[in-house]
């Protein structure tokens, strides 16, 4: 793969982040969407359908960890950062998304704050702009 042809592939597959989180409200179901947009602190959770909810944040993250997988394949052509990068996200899958129904089944106000940002986590990919300066700077070293 030539230089212009990968930033075309990898500007594809940022501009493909950017629409999930641009269609957000259309494609996902989510009710703390707007209820993290108000004054949360101050008001009580939204009502939800738990699975229904569990069920659109894990495609949302499982979209998002496919083009962040093909971000990473495509910068670094190597199969082992995807492969380790796969085990991450899979890791980081199982880990937030207990604590997630945590928060959604035992909703207080205390733990909004907490919650706000655990759920970013497996709504946004966070996950590829932490490996990626990694492993970059990783192959610098090496």
């Amino acid at each position: 793969m030539n230089k212009s042809s990968k930033y075309i592939v990898l500007a594809v597959l940022f501009i493909m982040l950017i629409l999930i989180r641009w269609f957000e409200d259309i494609l996902f179901y989510d009710p703390y969407l707007t209820f993290f947009q108000n004054d949360y602190l101050y008001i009580d959770s939204p009502r939800r359908e738990v699975l229904k909810l569990v069920a659109f944040t894990a495609l949302r993250y499982f979209l998002n960890t496919v083009i962040s997988l093909g971000i990473l394949f495509v910068f670094f052509k190597d199969k082992s950062i995807l492969k380790f990068s796969a085990v991450i996200f899979g890791i980081a899958f199982l880990v937030l998304i207990i604590a997630y129904l945590y928060f959604v089944i035992n909703p207080r106000k205390e733990d909004y704050y907490l919650f706000f940002n655990l759920r970013r986590f497996l709504i946004q990919p966070i996950i590829l702009l932490v490996l990626l300066p990694a492993f970059y700077y990783h192959r610098l070293k090496n």
